[in-house]
């Protein structure tokens, strides 16, 4: 098609939507920004916070209940649990950074392939999504990570497994819905190039889902890292782990409270503040739910 062929209004058809980039700071918002930037700080600023290391021991300090000294209290080997959960706190933010980054990278893809060309790929893609999804989560986790050995390395490989069929099904969902509307059409029709429509057409309208669900799959990965390590297929003593440090205090949790009830309230908080941080984004970037 000749450029004098070209309507002068065409220019308007093929230009994707821009979305409003305005992000107002609810109360929740704010409650959930507050305690994920104390979590990262705490993480970040581990070393400068307390004077001992993760894995230091002294027997004769085992179960201090809290103190100046231990301000949570010291475990069975004498290590102060401060310290601990301060160095779990990098353990799972790291693994649920980086298993969101990488699965929703590999889901990306797989959505994109299915979604556009459809036909035999997207039957055999989705196949595969279905299968993967008929089983729970955790199960799948635990039997991956019995099979590939445990190790924080491998938790990582076996939570990106099994954690890139949800945005796969998410992004074929929405770019079903994007390739049958008008711009997309009208750029088809004037010539445009696959790989041209992809990233300056549909691209720009899948990443404001992708950050949302990935925003609450943080939480979710550094939940099921903590359970499996509870169960003693993640990370390994003498790391810190949340999980492993529950599991370590279940035996003691009747004369050494301080065990459980510590780490559990760092991971209860750090889910929660990570889910009000998504929830925000839902509700701020989501078309769909603005009146």
């Amino acid at each position: 098609m000749s450029q004098a062929a070209v309507p002068p209004y065409a220019a308007t058809l093929v230009e994707a939507p821009r979305p409003r980039r305005r992000l107002p700071l609810s109360r929740s918002g704010a409650a959930g920004l507050t305690l994920v930037a104390l979590v990262v700080t705490v993480a970040v600023l581990a070393p400068l916070i307390t004077p001992y290391g993760p894995a230091e021991t002294d027997l004769a300090r085992s179960l201090r209940p809290p103190s100046r000294a231990h301000p949570m209290g010291t475990d069975q080997l004498g290590r102060d649990l401060l310290t601990r959960i301060v160095y779990g706190a990098r353990v799972s933010l790291a693994i649920g950074l980086v298993t969101v980054g990488v699965s929703g990278a590999i889901g990306l893809v797989v959505g994109l392939i299915a979604g556009y060309l459809g036909g035999a790929a997207d039957a055999v893609l989705m196949r595969v999504v279905d299968v993967w999804l008929a089983f729970p989560f955790i199960l799948l986790a635990l039997t991956v990570n019995a099979i590939l050995g445990i190790g924080l390395q491998n938790i990582i490989l076996t939570l990106i497994i099994t954690g890139w069929v949800v945005y796969a099904r998410l992004v074929r969902g929405e770019v079903l819905a994007l390739r049958a509307l008008e711009y997309v059409e009208a750029a088809r029709a004037l010539g445009a190039r696959e790989g041209r429509i992809i990233a300056r057409h549909l691209l720009p309208n899948l990443w404001t889902p992708v950050i949302i669900l990935s925003s609450l799959q943080v939480a979710q990965f550094i939940v099921a890292e903590a359970a499996i390590s509870f169960l003693g297929f993640g990370v390994q003593p003498p790391m810190a782990s949340w999980g492993n440090m529950l599991n370590e205090g279940k035996t003691y949790i009747y004369n050494a409270w301080w065990m459980t009830t510590f780490p559990g309230v760092a991971l209860v908080l750090t889910a929660l503040g990570v889910n009000l941080v998504g929830d925000w984004l839902r509700d701020t970037l989501d078309p769909r739910l603005t009146t």
